[in-house]
């Protein structure tokens, strides 16, 4: 009796190690999400001041510094980086609108992307933040890259705008159109 069960014991020895090991597969998700924040208040005004004395061109109203443009990436393999792009859907005769986007500050971590200098909105895609890696630049005002709008009245050489173009409008409305997307 005793043999059977030391050959028992010895049999299920064998089978243990001190060690032993097993897999886990993880899955990552391919992300490319942006927005402007804050999400409530994104749609801004902008516009000229009348001269008050007679040869004097119309000049702008101050610029606007109160969006955001937050990303989220993972990128893929096959694509190492992504740009963010911006397009105006309409030209607004006689006005040049010019963007800016400052340098990723706040929450964020990754390769964040690196802005353009400041540019004309065209119709035509322009991009605005490039070599965006696996990255995101935290959620809402104060994260992300700070947008300036300034206008300009037919700024001339380098400029959309000729002064010559401007008409007096109640109110023009134009879309602006961020988008992310791999190089």
């Amino acid at each position: 009796m005793s043999l059977v069960a030391f050959a028992m014991s010895a049999n299920l020895n064998a089978q243990d190690t001190n060690t032993d090991n097993h897999t886990i597969t993880v899955s990552i998700p391919e992300v490319a999400l942006v927005d402007i924040e804050p999400a409530a208040t994104k749609n801004i005004t902008l516009g000229f001041t009348a001269p008050t004395e007679a040869g004097l061109p119309i000049t702008p109203n101050a610029n606007d510094t109160t969006l955001w443009l937050n990303y989220s990436s993972i990128k893929s393999v096959a694509d190492p980086t992504r740009n963010v792009s911006v397009k105006l859907n309409a030209v607004i005769p006689g006005i040049d609108i010019h963007v800016t986007a400052a340098a990723a500050t706040g929450a964020g971590a990754g390769t964040l992307g690196t802005p353009s200098a400041q540019l004309t909105l065209s119709a035509v895609d322009q991009t605005i933040v490039s070599g965006i890696g696996s990255a995101y630049t935290g959620n809402g005002a104060n994260n992300g890259h700070n947008l300036t709008y300034a206008l300009a009245a037919g700024s001339g050489p380098g400029g959309i705008a000729a002064y010559a173009d401007l008409q007096a409008a109640a109110t023009t409305v134009a879309t602006v159109t961020y988008t992310i997307s791999d190089n």
